[in-house]
């Protein structure tokens, strides 16, 4: 059974989410605050975390970052957090996916199953090696010049996509649904910002990028 851990101090809301993840066979645990969160994933190691940012005692990003130190289970922030800022800090601690309060049981529970299938591992997974660096995606890893690249896991989210479909047009709402949600098919801002930061960490040009190709209006493109 896949064991779920929700992180939240309304109790209406954790009750709703124990009832509903339950009767689709998911194990539950529940936690209302940070540190109590920090300790039950310790001690029950989660397969996926539903975490509201507006904890009582720490931060949800500073929860994020005490899981990020040795857990890489998905992460759904649900948060009443509505500015662009605070997703992107909640996106780049850690956090995989970000759901505003008031949320939909149904779409939330998709973008769950949706988290839960992309961090199993796939059998087999590319390993790509260009001239200037190499990604390895079943070991999660990027070289360059013999020395490790770190992303964020929101970058390496982009990236994968991109490098599962090499030589393949990725659209614009593709990417952005798969990475960051439903609800943000029309933020294309976040590609542009995020294709920037990837082609900074891997280009040997950035200015004149080699691998990560721009298809204007359409999408993106990863030539190996």
């Amino acid at each position: 059974m896949t064991r779920v851990l929700v992180v939240d101090d309304e109790p209406q809301i954790v009750r709703a989410l124990r009832i509903n993840l339950k009767a689709r066979g998911y194990e539950v645990d529940t936690a209302p605050d940070g540190r109590s969160a920090l300790e039950l994933a310790s001690r029950h190691h989660p397969d996926v975390v539903i975490l509201d940012l507006g904890l009582p005692d720490l931060d949800g990003v500073e929860v994020i970052e005490g899981l990020r130190g040795w857990l890489s289970v998905p992460i759904i922030v649900l948060s009443a957090r509505h500015a662009s800022g605070e997703k992107v800090a909640a996106l780049d601690a850690g956090a995989d996916d970000y759901v505003t309060k008031p949320f939909g049981m149904d779409e939330l529970l998709a973008r769950l199953r949706a988290a839960v299938r992309r961090s199993v591992p796939v059998e087999e997974a590319p390993k790509i090696v260009t001239e200037a660096f190499t990604v390895d995606l079943a070991a999660r890893r990027i070289t360059r010049d013999g020395a490790d690249v770190r992303l964020t896991p929101t970058e390496w989210h982009v990236l994968e996509l991109l490098v599962r479909n090499a030589g393949r047009l990725v659209g614009q709402r593709q990417l952005l649904r798969e990475v960051w949600g439903p609800s943000y098919e029309t933020e294309t801002n976040y590609l542009r910002v995020y294709l920037a930061q990837l082609r900074r960490k891997l280009e040997p040009d950035p200015s004149r990028p080699r691998y990560l190709i721009t298809e204007a209006g359409m999408g993106y493109r990863f030539e190996p």
